[in-house]
C-alpha cells in the first residue's frame, strides 16, 4: 500500500492533536494537584486554628479550675486552723482541770494552775499551755490534740529555757509533761526516755500514762 503526501499529512496532524491533548490532560492535572494542595493548606490552616482554639480553652478551663483548686485549699486550711484552735483550748480546759488531781496522786501538790501563760524576754516570747505550781515544784505541760515527736522535742527546748523567763520559780524543781488526745507512734516512749510525764484521754478522763516507777527529771539551764 503506497503513502501518499495526504496520508503524511494527516498522521502528522493527528501526532499534533495528541501532544496537545498530552499537553492538555498535564495542564489539567497540575491543576487539580494546585487545588488539592491549595485544600490541604486550608484545612491543615483549619485544623491548627481549631487546635489553637482548642488549646487556649482548655488552658482557660484548667486555670479557672487551679484557682478554684487554690481557693478551697485555703478555705480548708483556715477551716483546719480554726478548729485546730478550737480543739486545742479544749483539750487544755480537760487536761487543766484533771492536773489538780492527777499529779497529787503522783506526791506533787497542786496548789495553782493556769493556762496560757506567755512571757516575754529580749524579743522572744514563751508560752506555756498549762503551768502547774506548789511550795516546792513547778511543772510545765504542753497539750496537743495530736503528740508528735517534735512536739515532745519542743516541750524539751522550751523546759531548758524556761527558768530564763520566768525566773522567780527558780528555787522550785521543774517538771514537763506532755498532753494529746491522739499520741503519734512513738511519741509518748520518747517523752518517757526524755524524764516526761505523758497525759491522755481515758474514756471521759485524763490520765498519766507513766507507770509507777517512773521517776521525772528536774530541768536547769543548759
Amino acid at each position: 500500500m503506497t503513502t501518499t503526501a495526504d496520508d503524511v499529512w494527516r498522521l502528522l496532524a493527528e501526532l499534533v492533536e495528541a501532544q496537545k491533548e498530552t499537553e492538555r490532560c498535564f495542564q489539567e492535572t497540575e491543576r487539580r494537584f494546585q487545588e488539592t494542595e491549595r485544600v490541604l493548606k486550608e484545612q491543615s490552616l483549619e485544623t491548627e486554628r481549631i487546635l489553637k482554639e482548642q488549646s487556649l480553652e482548655t488552658e482557660r478551663i484548667l486555670k479557672e479550675q487551679s484557682l478554684k483548686t487554690d481557693r478551697q485549699i485555703t478555705r480548708l486550711s483556715q477551716e483546719i486552723g480554726n478548729l485546730g484552735g478550737k480543739w486545742g483550748r479544749f483539750v487544755e480546759n480537760m487536761v487543766a482541770p484533771a492536773c489538780e488531781t492527777l499529779f497529787l496522786n503522783r506526791q506533787i501538790p497542786v496548789h495553782q494552775v493556769s493556762q496560757r501563760v506567755r512571757k516575754r524576754l529580749d524579743g522572744k516570747t514563751l508560752e506555756i499551755d498549762v503551768l502547774v505550781t506548789n511550795e516546792n515544784h513547778v511543772l510545765v505541760v504542753e497539750v496537743k490534740s495530736s503528740l508528735s515527736v517534735d512536739d515532745v522535742k519542743e516541750l524539751i527546748k522550751n523546759l531548758t529555757e524556761f527558768r530564763q523567763f520566768f525566773p522567780e520559780y527558780n528555787h522550785k524543781q521543774l517538771y514537763g509533761a506532755v498532753a494529746g488526745i491522739e499520741i503519734e507512734e512513738g511519741a509518748d516512749k520518747y517523752a518517757y526516755r526524755q524524764g516526761l510525764f505523758v497525759l491522755a484521754q481515758r474514756g471521759e478522763n485524763v490520765a498519766i500514762l507513766n507507770d509507777t516507777e517512773f521517776q521525772p527529771k528536774t530541768w536547769y539551764n543548759p
